[in-house]
């Protein structure tokens, strides 16, 4: 006989072993619905999967916890993402992105029947700048004696290129611009802005660069360059002294801009441009040639007739600077310097076939025909569907010999060079040395005196 306290005991037990024992078979029921019943449908099997089930849960547990945080895919797409949207960029149409703001607010429109302007009229120039440069001694326009402080400027349009390669060339010729500039220690501005519809197309540039003259009084010299033009002597200093009684320095010839008015007798794809009211006057006497339409269509039919071979198209910005200077010479002509000493602008149909033999008889430094300052791509148009003349392979791969050819002056300070003019691969033309400084640095460009501290 059980004592009343162990027979107590012995119900609670075999109540809880039925309840343990409901638990259970709950339990399987619900695994068997979750998880199937099995390859056969025996519980050896259901157990086999089971146990596999809960193992595989065990090993995904931890991403699992990070990817419930994403949002439920369609056929792998996020909902969060566009309906039509894609993972290729080949597929994308990139105009959806670049659709110019409308805010409902009608653009500036300039009054028809007054003439063209940059903006208001200055006529002092000279002494607000010349204030201002005493009131900020820390910002000098001469960095150095006969070394002005200059700003070299260039630019591109808002929208991506017209054919899939023209952006990389953009990007090389950039490159080109900053491997220079930071040798030589002149600033760069880099455009991408239209300033002023009207001023599309070539003389794009005209606004930009009054408002850097005028936002910039520290800044001796503008120096414009084309994205189409890349620097080919990365060695050759400007001659600044030079032009010390000069404010407008194009590569050009007076004999065919002041006797024959020839429309190719000056270059405006690279030009020099001191920070003074003549200046400011100047691009104010050039501006009314260039809006957009009837006016431009006009001018353009005036610079046919007065210029020696001229074809028959729109104004553009170099044709009306030959016909200014032909006509007044007297007003403009003193303090226009037409450098043809080296290439301040470098046709590259008569130089980039001649690289090797340059690289074989001379060197950098030079600047002229020898080895030429600038290379300019007339013609090419990079960044657009076609060429003028040219075809699109010829375009192409003399760029990249130009390009290679002013980068190897770059890597040779650091040993290396490219391994031709056609290829992107380079190679070492150096042993490395643990004694770094006794490499010398044949062209100076490394530690140029300019750029030492004064103290």
């Amino acid at each position: 006989m059980l004592s009343p306290r162990r027979s107590r005991q012995f119900h609670r037990l075999a109540s809880n072993g039925k309840i343990t024992l409901l638990c259970l078979f709950l339990t399987v029921v619900t695994l068997r619905e979750d998880l199937g019943a099995g390859k056969f449908g025996t519980p050896e099997k259901d157990l086999d999967e089971i146990r596999d089930t809960s193992s595989s849960i065990r090993r995904r547990a931890e991403p699992r916890r990070v990817l419930e945080d994403v949002p439920v895919t369609t056929q792998g797409r996020s909902k969060d993402t566009y309906v039509s949207g894609s993972n290729s960029y080949a597929d994308f149409d990139i105009t959806k992105i670049l659709k110019d703001d409308d805010d409902g607010v009608d653009e500036f429109q300039r009054d028809p029947s007054q003439p063209y302007s940059l903006g208001p009229k200055i006529s002092n120039w000279d002494s607000q700048r010349t204030q201002w440069l005493k009131k900020n001694p820390n910002f000098p326009n001469f960095i150095a004696e006969n070394k002005p402080r200059v700003l070299l400027v260039t630019g591109s349009s808002p929208k991506p290129c017209e054919n899939p390669v023209g952006d990389h060339y953009l990007l090389k010729s950039i490159k080109n611009k900053i491997d220079y500039c930071r040798l030589h220690g002149i600033e760069i501005f880099y455009n991408m802005a239209l300033l002023d519809a009207e001023m599309a197309g070539f003389w794009a540039k005209l606004p930009l660069i009054r408002k850097l003259l005028l936002s910039h009084p520290e800044v001796e010299f503008l120096w414009w360059m084309d994205s189409d033009a890349m620097f080919t002597d990365m060695a050759f200093e400007v001659p600044w002294e030079r032009y010390k009684d000069h404010n407008f320095v194009m590569h050009g010839w007076n004999h065919m801009v002041y006797e024959h008015k020839n429309w190719i007798g000056l270059n405006t794809g690279s030009f020099l441009l001191r920070n003074c009211q003549w200046s400011l006057d100047i691009l104010d006497t050039w501006a009314p040639m260039g809006p957009n339409g009837k006016i431009r269509e006009e001018a353009g039919e005036i610079l046919t007739r007065e210029l020696k071979d001229r074809p028959a198209f729109e104004a553009d910005d170099q044709s009306a600077m030959v016909y200014i200077l032909a006509t007044q010479k007297e007003k403009w002509g003193d303090k226009v310097y037409l450098e043809n000493w080296y290439f301040l602008h470098g046709y590259w149909g008569i130089l980039v076939d001649k690289f090797e033999e340059m690289i074989e008889n001379y060197h950098p430094g030079l600047g002229d025909h020898r080895w030429p300052l600038v290379t300019h791509f007339v013609g090419c148009k990079p960044c657009g569907k076609f060429k003028d003349y040219y075809s699109v392979e010829k375009c192409l791969k003399q760029m990249d010999r130009a390009f290679n050819f002013g980068d190897n002056q770059i890597l040779q300070m650091y040993g290396f060079t490219h391994k031709s003019l056609e290829s992107k691969g380079v190679k070492r033309v150096r042993n490395e040395t643990s004694n770094p400084r006794e490499v010398r640095d044949e062209l100076g460009l490394l530690h140029p005196a300019f750029k030492a501290a004064k103290m």
